[in-house]
Parts: C-alpha cells; sequence; structure tokens
C-alpha cells in the first residue's frame, strides 16, 4: 500500500499549521518509510496494524495522530500508549512531550511499575490528556479506580509482540475492555506471528495492515558466520570479542540460563559483562541498562524478549550467540547495530543443527551467507576487553531535587574534571548514576566524597560489571 502524497512529506497531511512549523523545528522533514505508510490510514482515523521495528520513526506517526485530534480544553485522558517497559514508556512520552510542544498545556503522564503510586494517582487528579505506561500498572490503577479511560480516543499498542511475550495477554485484554468501544486502536509490532494476529484480532475492527520491511543496508552492516559445536560457543564469543574488540556488543542467547552462564564466564575471564532477561527486578533492570547505556559494560547479555524494548544509539556489534529460529527476529536483532552513519558489525555463531535456519535467513535477504572460520582469528592482544566507563551510583535522586546539571557542576567544578570524562547522567527517584572514565574514576570520586553536591553528602558506591 502507498500513498503518492509521500513526496510532500507532512504538508500534504491537513495537519494544523502549528503542528506543521514544530515538526520542522523538531528536525522532522521528510516522512520515513512507516510515517508515510501509516499516517494517512492513522488520520482517516481507522484502526491499523503497522509492522516495524524500533527507531523506524513510528513514535512520531502514533504522536501526530494523537495529537491531530486530541483536544486540550477537554481535561479527559484522550489517548492510552501501552508499552512493554518503562524505559520504552519513557522514551515514548519524552517523544510524545516534544511533538506537543506546539500548542499549551498538553498534559502526557507516564504510569509504570517501579514508581510509588502516590505521585501518580495525585497527577490523575488534576487532569491528564495523554497517558503512556505499561500493562501491569495501568491494570493496577484501573483496579484501584483512579483512571478512568472512558473517554479515551485512540488506544497504541506499541511493541505488542513483545507485551504478549512478556506475559501481559490478561492485562492487555483488560484494558481493552475498559475503553470505549468507539475508539481508533493502532497495534505496532516489529514481528506480527499467527498466533498474536489471533489473539489481538477482537481488539481492532477491519484493520489495515502495513508492512515496513525489515531489511538494512547491508553495505554499513557486516554479517559473518562461524560455524561452532554446542559446546565450543562460549569460548568462541570470548574469542571473537577478544579479536574484534567492540567497545559495545549485545549477544543473544535463546534461554536466560544461556545468558546467566554466558556473562558469568566472560566475567571470569575479565571481560566486562552483563546478563538481562526477563525477571530480573525492576532496579536491578535501571542499574544494568544505565551501566550498558553509559559505555560502562562492554557486553549485555540478553534474550530477545529482554533486549526489545532497548534504545541503545551505539552498538559496534551484535553477536547471535544461538541463531534465532525466527528470521524476522534474526533481522531485528542485527538492525541494532550499524544506526544512523555507523558501520556495524554482525557476528553468529552457528552449531549444525542451526544450518537450516541460516538458509531461511539466506532466502529471506536473498543473498548467501558469508561464512568465516573461528581458527583464523589471531590470539588475544591488549590484555581483557574492558568498558571504558564505570558508573557511580550516588544515593540521592528526584525525591532529593537532584539533577544532571548538579552532578555535572560538582564534578567540573569541585573535582576539576573535563567534561570528557564524564558520560551519561541518570537521574532516577531515589538514585543517580553517572558514567565516568575509569582511568579517573577512583581519584575522583574520593575528592568528590569529601566535597558535597547542592551543599549535602549522599553516600556513592561504584557498580560492578
Amino acid at each position: 500500500m502507498t500513498h503518492a502524497q509521500n513526496k510532500d512529506g507532512f504538508s500534504s497531511l491537513g495537519l494544523s499549521p502549528a503542528l506543521l512549523s514544530n515538526l520542522d523545528s523538531l528536525g522532522y522533514h521528510a516522512m520515513t518509510t512507516i510515517q508515510a505508510e501509516s499516517l494517512p490510514v492513522i488520520l482517516e482515523r481507522r484502526d491499523l496494524i503497522a509492522q516495524a521495528k524500533t527507531g523506524s520513526g513510528k513514535t512520531a506517526a502514533f504522536g501526530i495522530g494523537i495529537l491531530h485530534k486530541l483536544n486540550p480544553s477537554l481535561l479527559a485522558i484522550q489517548a492510552l500508549v501501552l508499552c512493554p517497559t518503562r524505559e520504552l514508556a519513557d522514551q515514548v512520552a519524552k517523544e510524545l512531550r516534544r511533538l506537543a510542544r506546539f500548542t499549551d498545556n498538553i498534559k502526557v503522564l507516564t504510569l509504570c511499575g517501579g514508581t510509588p503510586m502516590g505521585p501518580q494517582i495525585n497527577s490523575l487528579e488534576h487532569g491528564v490528556h495523554v497517558v503512556v505506561g505499561t500493562p501491569g500498572r495501568i491494570r493496577d490503577h484501573l483496579g484501584r479506580g483512579s483512571l478512568d479511560l472512558t473517554r479515551v480516543q485512540t488506544l497504541v499498542l506499541d511493541e505488542a509482540d513483545r507485551m504478549t511475550d512478556m506475559g501481559f495477554y490478561e492485562e492487555i485484554s483488560g484494558i481493552v475492555n475498559a475503553c470505549p468501544a468507539r475508539r481508533q486502536t493502532l497495534l505496532f509490532s516489529a514481528t506480527y506471528p499467527d498466533d498474536i494476529r489471533r489473539a489481538t484480532a477482537p481488539f481492532l475492527i477491519q484493520p489495515v495492515e502495513v508492512k515496513v520491511e525489515a531489511q538494512h543496508d547491508a553495505s554499513r552492516i557486516e554479517q559473518r558466520f562461524y560455524a561452532v559445536t554446542p559446546e565450543g560457543r562460549n569460548a568462541a564469543v570470548a574469542k571473537l570479542l577478544n579479536h574484534f574488540r567492540p567497545v559495545s556488543t549485545l549477544a543473544f542467547c535463546n534461554t536466560k540460563i544461556h545468558c546467566r552462564e554466558l556473562a558469568a564466564e566472560l566475567r571470569a575471564q575479565g571481560f566486562s559483562a552483563l546478563a538481562l532477561y526477563g525477571d530480573l527486578e525492576q532496579r536491578e533492570r535501571d542499574e544494568i541498562l544505565v551501566q550498558f547505556a553509559g559505555r560502562c559494560c562492554s557486553v549485555l547479555v540478553a534474550t530477545d524478549v529482554a533486549a526489545r524494548g532497548l534504545d541503545i544509539q551505539t552498538l559496534d556489534a551484535v553477536i547471535n550467540v544461538d541463531v534465532s529460529k525466527d528470521t524476522e527476529v534474526h533481522i531485528h536483532r542485527i538492525g541494532r547495530t550499524g544506526r544512523g552513519h555507523e558501520r556495524g558489525l554482525a557476528l553468529s555463531l552457528c552449531a549444525p543443527n542451526e544450518k537450516k535456519w541460516v538458509k531461511l535467513i539466506e532466502a529471506y535477504q536473498g543473498g548467501l551467507a558469508d561464512w568465516y572460520d573461528l581458527s583464523e582469528l589471531g590470539p588475544a592482544t591488549g590484555g581483557p576487553l574492558q568498558a571504558p566507563m564505570v558508573t557511580l551510583c550516588v544515593m540521592g535522586g528526584k525525591k532529593d531535587k537532584l539533577r544532571p546539571g548538579d552532578l555535572l557542576g560538582a564534578l567540573t567544578g569541585d573535582v576539576g574534571l573535563a567534561k570528557e570524562q564524564i558520560g551519561k547522567i541518570s537521574v532516577f527517584e531515589f538514585m543517580t548514576y553517572v558514567a565516568l572514565d575509569r582511568r579517573i574514576a577512583e581519584r575522583a570520586v574520593a575528592r568528590l566524597s569529601s566535597g558535597n553536591i547542592k551543599g549535602r553528602n549522599f553516600k556513592m558506591r561504584f557498580l560492578t560489571s
């Protein structure tokens, strides 16, 4: 399905001049494929099933649709966006707030687990236009009667495949039933297998389907396949890391047990590696993601389900420790490297029983896999692969009125660090995480603990990976 109006960009869609000029100021000039394919459908208020991956521009597609028909003077929840994880919900809410800057007073609220209920209930009582949240916490609010969805015009299920994988189907079903029957439902999913198609069919009325092919620019992502024995997999991962020495690597395993084993083996060999899988506490998950995004951990070993909501901008390499049985999942995995104008590296380890899955990948990509021999990789040089940064955890956060600038000020002012020696600063409710150059971290913290941040002394510790 294509639309002739693609070439004219956003101005052909009948959006308000204020929204158009805000899109222009945010750098939205040409529509991405998913925007060009889905926006005309969304603006006609039809239901939609859109198959597109993270990074395709889908948030702006449904965000523009929501804002185009929102009535700011009606203080009621007019749109609900369901996301699988808190990280994704935060990213989506942030993007919606940027898109809504063209008009005053559009209130966007995130409702996720891992943060106290009280302030959320308080915000809801003051009135909200758009809610972005995770299914579990939205159901909690519905159960308490603190959330009224009877005025919802647009319901968005973002990364529907992942929410279903994570076992959220019952919650989603209950939430859908709390929304009006006369509404628009937009479903976005990276993959759309038959079981999810059947499960979500009752939520949609005569949906239009749009699929953006998940192919990648082969000239930017170098794919290499290596034959391994099942018992030689973990050793092969270490060999690849020592040879290519990527700063940030996402390694995919098919089970959480394998994730934990591989991360532990890599750590024992001196790599900074962490494991990310489904049933971690929210705080553990936050700390792992903060470390990986801040380049304080070289290798993140993850399952597909746990990694789906991640938005890590610069990934030097993806390693498929197990080949995925689902070709689209394989494409989705490797598409996380080589973003923007960067070059990416995708390394896949393949045991004899997985050759058949590689054949499917070859058919999908329309070309033969490039096979390489592990024995051709030279011995490790340059010592163990260590992340360039380490994470400092400060025992204070938003509730202590801490802001990123406070930490930056203390570190560049009192401690005397250069800006280049300070990485990502993430402030949560009760904790703040700062990435520091590994070479100066101990010294910097000794000076910081003897001084103060905003006139106060906070306890601090390093996170280990």
